[in-house]
């Protein structure tokens, strides 16, 4: 039965997306290409009716997880940002978080076009965070984006760390109790009825 071309669309975006969460539960080389189209429902064959290869798939779906990413922050000001970033239901879901976060170590070992689609998707995450902190004039635009990269570069770490201990260890979670309240205590500026976190990793 021949496949429409809208329905060839749906097909590669469902493979780009479950790409995106089984890279960031496993990491780019945690699975094959066979496991990735049968975790889609399609044949290893026709995954080269959509790709060139892996690396390919690597690329657009890395592209899509940091867009979800930057989706998920539109709105939150930089301390509800690292409320639900810096949170346990983060860290305990991979699959479901920040693409940053899961697959920059493996980022960093892959191809320029792929880092850069890293790079694009950081500039954009800082972008949201900065436009809900930023206030006229070029002199507190540059102060908040200082500000916004040093607090993401440490959401990060706290995820990244506390995912290297093992489930459950009471170091893990001593990681984000820490890190959390160290990121936000310069956030606060008095302020101390920030909302509470709404959901897994931002």
């Amino acid at each position: 039965m021949r496949v429409t071309k809208a329905q060839a669309e749906r097909n590669r975006a469902h493979i780009v997306a479950t790409a995106a969460r089984l890279f960031r539960e496993r990491g780019y080389d945690g699975v094959g290409v066979a496991e990735l189209m049968a975790a889609a429902g399609f044949t290893h064959g026709g995954f080269y009716k959509h790709f060139r290869s892996k690396a390919d798939l690597m690329t657009e779906a890395s592209a899509t997880g940091l867009s979800q990413t930057a989706a998920r922050t539109e709105g939150l000001n930089p301390a509800e940002f690292v409320k639900n970033y810096v949170s346990r239901e983060h860290r305990d879901r991979r699959d479901d978080g920040c693409t940053i976060a899961a697959l920059s170590g493996d980022a960093a070992r892959q191809p320029a076009n792929l880092r850069t689609e890293f790079a694009a998707g950081i500039e954009n995450l800082l972008t949201a965070l900065q436009s809900q902190s930023a206030t006229p004039g070029d002199a507190d635009q540059r102060a908040a984006r200082t500000t916004v990269i040093d607090m993401l570069a440490h959401s990060i770490g706290a995820i990244v760390l506390s995912r290297a201990c093992p489930d459950g260890s009471p170091l893990a979670d001593e990681i984000l109790d820490v890190c959390r309240k160290e990121i936000l205590a310069p956030l606060a500026h008095g302020n101390s009825d920030q909302p509470e976190a709404r959901g897994p990793g931002a």
